[in-house]
């Protein structure tokens, strides 16, 4: 049994906004500050790779040169970023940039992937913030904007979220509901309990003990690639999911983290592909495991630092995170059936999910809704042909999970075939989509509506299904 939603009292009622809080009407830009963190940026990189250069004729030169870099940075920016400007125009965000070659992009906000406000160190000392929304159309859809003031990037994610929606951009901020907060020693133990990170701090004391004792200077030389590799793979993390706080609302998941760089990622409804439970070897003895989506939108790079939705919980916590985001659905009691080999593996089927358990040192459970599957396919190389054995590949896009039932027996592999194509044909809805989500029917038909355009929340359609009790 899955545990219940943690009974933390109802939500605030969401606040009205103050009319000087409206964002859907008007110019904006980025703060001022852009223009002298610009002209100092070129500048240091002009005295870092021309001053050198320039020395051999005296410093003179340098100063006058670096004045007119300074002058010239300075004329260039000051009206570029008076030009680059954005708004909202009913349901769609416009954005102008460019100086010498002007650029204009009007965005459906139907189109809307996921929107996320990011806020390095930097920008946290000035009080400034990013606003990053992710558009369906692959890597170079995505629109930035840079430098606004910390509220003002706030109050244009609610906007924007409310007219993805379908309804008003003055409509106040849908309340969520607290989900999962990870502590910080379950993170550090977490990150530290992993076979190779172990394994690379065992080696580094004895390459340092090396050092020390017979004065090696090969050990120190060593040393270097595990530093590296710790660097990332024990402090990245642990720099990234400090302050780990993740809560369901009727605009989708909300995600805030990060110790040196906030972030407040905010996945809206029905945007989640596929999801993959992991439990490395060490892990399932704490009994936690890692959360990580395929959500639509992102790309490239994105895609990667976008995945975890949990970086660790424990199981239970899991699990219940995906029926928050697969609703009306219980990946944990699926039924799952063994395809009897050396490398086992499970897999499950349902009117609503696709589930598939593999690995045995590092335990994997991809999870797939039968109406997000791209495509179908059934395979055997020759030998598995001579062993009566095939693979059926359940397709997404792009990202971490990649779920098959590999290795079945033909009539077997046959038969989950048919069950997810006939699945997935009563699944989809025609009519139905992910775009404005709280005036439209949902994926499964209800016919109930969940707002309108007046002045209602963005989460005054219902609430967010709870974890299964």
């Amino acid at each position: 049994m899955l545990p219940p939603r943690p009974a933390w009292g109802p939500p605030a009622p969401p606040r009205r906004r103050d009319p000087a809080d409206d964002v859907t009407r008007g110019v904006f830009r980025s703060h001022w500050l852009i223009i002298p963190l610009q002209v100092i940026g070129v500048t240091l990189v002009f005295v870092a790779l021309v001053g050198p250069i320039l020395s051999q004729f005296g410093l003179a030169w340098v100063f006058v040169l670096t004045v007119a870099v300074v002058f010239g940075s300075l004329a260039y920016a000051l009206p570029a970023w008076w030009y680059g400007s954005f708004g909202l125009r009913e349901d769609h965000l416009v954005v102008h940039s460019g100086l010498l070659l002007r650029s204009s992009r009007e965005i459906p906000l139907s189109r809307l992937q996921a929107v996320d406000v990011v806020r390095p160190l930097l920008m946290q000392v000035f009080g400034l913030a990013e606003l990053r929304v992710e558009l369906a159309g692959g890597d170079g859809s995505a629109i930035r904007l840079r430098c606004l003031r910390w509220k003002v990037a706030e109050r244009m994610r609610v906007a924007v979220l409310a007219h993805a929606a379908g309804l008003s951009g003055r409509a106040p901020e849908a309340p969520e509901w607290p989900f999962y907060r990870l502590p910080f020693l379950l993170l550090l133990g977490a990150l530290t309990f992993r076979v190779p990170v172990l394994l690379s701090f065992v080696l580094l004391l004895l390459l340092l003990t090396a050092f020390v004792v017979f004065l090696e200077p090969g050990a120190l030389a060593g040393a270097v690639p595990l530093v590296l590799g710790l660097l990332r793979y024990y402090w990245g993390p642990l720099a990234r999911y400090t302050d780990f706080y993740a809560s369901s609302s009727s605009d989708g998941l909300r995600l805030r983290y990060g110790m040196f760089q906030r972030r407040m990622q905010t996945v809206p409804p029905g945007r989640v592909q596929a999801v993959r439970v992991v439990e490395p070897l060490l892990w399932r003895a704490l009994g936690v495991a890692r959360v990580e989506a395929t959500v639509a939108g992102y790309a490239g790079a994105r895609q990667a630092d976008s995945t975890a939705l949990l970086p660790v919980a424990p199981r239970g916590r899991a699990f219940a995170l995906v029926n928050e985001v697969f609703p009306e659905s219980e990946a944990a009691l699926v039924p799952l059936v063994d395809n009897r080999v050396l490398l086992p593996q499970a897999v499950g089927v349902d009117e609503r999910l696709f589930v598939s358990v593999r690995g045995l040192l590092c335990r994997v459970t991809e999870i797939v809704p039968v109406e997000r599957m791209q495509a179908l396919r059934l395979s055997a190389g020759p030998v598995a042909q001579l062993r009566g054995r095939v693979t059926v590949d359940v397709d997404t896009p792009p990202g971490p999970v990649t779920a098959r039932a590999a290795d079945r027996e033909a009539g077997e592999g046959r038969r989950f075939l048919d069950v997810l194509v006939e699945n997935g044909r009563r699944a989809r809805v025609p009519s139905a989509g992910t775009e404005r989500w709280a005036t439209r029917a949902t994926m499964h038909g209800d016919s109930t509506n969940s707002g309108d355009k007046g002045e209602k929340s963005a989460g005054s359609g219902g609430d967010t299904p709870g974890a299964p009790e």
